[in-house]
């Protein structure tokens, strides 16, 4: 089944820009970049919303939540309903702070690992649904609070490696869109960064 739907996970407004929570609305901005996409925000769907001709026939909606991250499950479903999107065709980019920095990983099932929009996401619309997690990892220092920590910004040194990492992490998008999950697993699922 083609994916036609691709949200990401993060907090709407300046002050949330650029936490480590946000990194799903980051890496989905880098790929409507890239893509000469436009933004449109539609409060139907509590949603910005840009449409991508992928293929000949094959048109995906990129989506951000505009819910904020604890009830991002609430625009997606909306979304979903409208575009006759069922969950095993939704990709949904999101912070994991388990897998380190600069990494990714591709799953389909699995719980919300402590992610309140995933976990809202689960709540609404039950599992099916492919995760795109993005490394923001390890927690450091450990007893940091989990909150402080994913609404906290990067550190100069872990945001150029994340700016770096941007481009892998757009056309691992892609490669997921052109070939499915399964292929995007092997390619992709990895324990130290790429070189």
């Amino acid at each position: 089944m083609s994916i036609s739907l691709v949200a990401g996970l993060g907090n709407p407004g300046r002050a949330y820009a650029a936490t480590r929570h946000n990194a799903g609305w980051l890496v989905l901005e880098a790929l409507a970049g890239a893509e000469k996409l436009a933004w449109q925000t539609q409060d139907r769907f509590e949603a910005e919303v840009a449409r991508w001709d992928f293929a000949p026939d094959h048109t995906v909606w990129l989506a951000r939540p505009l819910t904020f991250m604890n009830e991002s499950g609430r625009a997606i479903q909306k979304l979903a309903a409208f575009h006759k999107v069922p969950p095993a065709a939704i990709t949904v980019v999101y912070d994991d702070l388990t897998i380190d920095l600069g990494l990714l990983k591709i799953s389909i099932q699995g719980s919300a690992g402590g992610h309140n929009g995933v976990a809202d996401l689960l709540q609404r619309m039950g599992d099916g649904f492919i995760r795109y997690r993005l490394g923001i990892g390890p927690k450091k220092p450990p007893e940091m609070d989990l909150k402080d920590f994913v609404l906290g910004r990067f550190t100069d040194e872990q945001q150029t490696l994340f700016n770096q990492q941007l481009p892998y992490f757009v056309s691992g998008l892609r490669l997921l869109l052109a070939q499915g999950p399964d292929q995007a697993m092997n390619k992709l699922n990895r324990r130290t960064l790429p070189t």
